[in-house]
């Protein structure tokens, strides 16, 4: 997509692509893309919050639906872990927190822009 060239290219009313979120140019845009290229906003992503039983029943909070390269999952991560004094890793399936914290990471994930929503029981 950065290889495009502009409105009107090779004309003195020759106009760079723009982004079509942002409205900066191509090369200056920050919006967050998936592997594709595609622009894959925060409100675009179907976020589930949820609970999971690991050996010995230790319980998890598994977060599902972020997109991988769109998404910051290392930074999203360090900030539920902070906020939820709990370890946490990145696992193929998404995001876990170590213990119960259902309500606080939905809270979080919604302040960050992410229209979460709780499954299962």
């Amino acid at each position: 997509m950065v290889g495009m060239s502009g409105l009107f290219d090779g004309t003195p009313l020759e106009r760079p692509v723009t982004c079509p979120v942002c409205e900066k140019t191509l090369a200056a845009c920050a919006c967050p893309r998936d592997a594709t290229g595609e622009i894959v906003r925060p409100e675009d992503q179907a976020v589930r919050v949820g609970r999971a039983k690991r050996r010995k029943g230790k319980t998890v909070t598994r977060i599902t639906g972020l997109d991988p390269v769109a998404s910051d999952l290392r930074g999203i991560l360090a900030r539920l872990k902070s906020a939820c004094a709990a370890g946490g890793t990145i696992s193929p399936e998404g995001i876990e927190i170590q213990g119960d914290h259902r309500e606080r990471v939905l809270a979080m994930l919604s302040d960050l822009g992410y229209p979460a929503k709780l499954t299962g029981g």
